[in-house]
């Protein structure tokens, strides 16, 4: 899964989206002051299905310390969607 930022009105949003095995991941870099996103400190993940309309669910463990984290995080929550599609 690679993840591409998106590129917002402000370059003080981070965001970064995934879209693999018909899901949608994003991660966002939050912080509880200043510009950007709010929120508890760290990066963010969530995941929703792609063709349903339905809000993202968040990732267990977010906020992760590192993008690194967030990105394996989102890769382990693919592999959990897609083997239970399987069975």
């Amino acid at each position: 899964m690679q993840f591409s930022r998106i590129i917002g009105p402000t370059e003080d949003f981070q965001i970064w989206s995934a879209i693999s095995r018909g899901f949608s991941f994003v991660i966002s870099n939050e912080s509880r002051t200043g510009p950007g996103l709010h929120g508890e400190p760290g990066f963010v993940a969530s995941w929703r299905p792609i063709d349903l309309n339905r809000p993202a669910i968040r990732v267990g463990g977010s906020p992760f310390k590192t993008f690194a984290e967030a990105e394996n995080a989102c890769e382990a929550m693919l592999k959990h969607l897609t083997d239970d599609r399987i069975e």
